[in-house]
């Protein structure tokens, strides 16, 4: 069984982001790290090799990222969990690429490798669309199960079900392989890579595609070929000062109007 796991070097969630002046966000000005939604997936391929005989069964599981040179860092983080190889998607014509372009451009790199099972977390932490792996399941034709807190996968019987959690309940979800399907963060513990882990990561390969070996032109992708761009955007305003109510036995009545003054009541 071969394993796809789709991630993402992405700002770290507690640096303060901002727009560059060409109205993209800012990534060099934050430290980048794996996405942390992204590492689930990864965390539940890693069982799922486990719980199905390991590597010496034939199972392998390969990271597969879009992004700039340093991307190759978060590639890392996920091969020193346990991961076998990573394909690295740079460019610098893909500054700029819309979910639109980035969905292309992985969908082509995943026929490459054509894999049973492809992993994705939820969604990235940077943009918080939640759009990429359906746009994968309809530019490769294939089933997508989502939100799953739980995956079972049968090697023999080609089949993967997965428990959906919704609003309302629980769905059983079942399709043949391939598949795509995308975990929630409550599915699973991801482990911190070891020492040996480490190690270890820095001879795994990382492959490199460019352009050219997906067979799509640089005009396509970047924010030449991106069907969305932010027109303009305004930093949010100060904080102001707040308002400090003394209680001189009217403390209620003041903070009641303060209330209704701000329609909150």
């Amino acid at each position: 069984m071969k394993i796809l796991v789709c991630v993402k070097q992405v700002p770290d969630s507690w640096a303060e982001k901002k727009l560059s002046p060409e109205k993209v966000l800012d990534r060099a000005s934050a430290d980048a790290v794996l996405n942390d939604l992204d590492e689930y997936a990864v965390e539940e391929a890693l069982r799922i090799v486990e719980a199905n005989g390991g590597v010496e069964a034939g199972h392998t599981i390969t990271l597969l990222s879009m992004g700039p040179e340093r991307a190759q860092e978060a590639l890392r983080k996920g091969l020193s969990m346990g991961a076998d190889a990573a394909l690295h998607i740079t460019d610098d014509a893909l500054a700029g690429s819309d979910a639109l372009t980035t969905s292309r451009v992985l969908a082509e790199a995943i026929k490459r490798e054509n894999p049973d099972l492809i992993l994705t977390g939820t969604e990235s932490t940077d943009a918080r669309m939640s759009v990429i792996p359906a746009m994968l399941s309809e530019r490769l034709e294939l089933p997508h199960l989502s939100f799953a807190g739980v995956v079972v996968v049968d090697v023999n019987a080609k089949i993967v079900k997965t428990k959906r959690m919704t609003d309302e309940g629980v769905e059983a979800m079942e399709s043949r392989m391939p598949v795509i399907v995308t975990v929630i963060e409550k599915i699973n513990e991801p482990r911190y890579p070891s020492f040996k882990g480490i190690m270890a990561a820095k001879k795994k390969p990382i492959t490199e595609l460019a352009l050219a070996d997906l067979g799509i032109a640089a005009s396509e992708v970047g924010n030449g070929g991106a069907w969305s761009e932010v027109k303009d955007f305004a930093l949010a305003p100060a904080r102001g000062a707040g308002v400090k109510i003394a209680d001189e036995g009217n403390g209620g009545s003041a903070l009641v109007d303060f209330l209704a003054e701000k329609r909150l009541i």
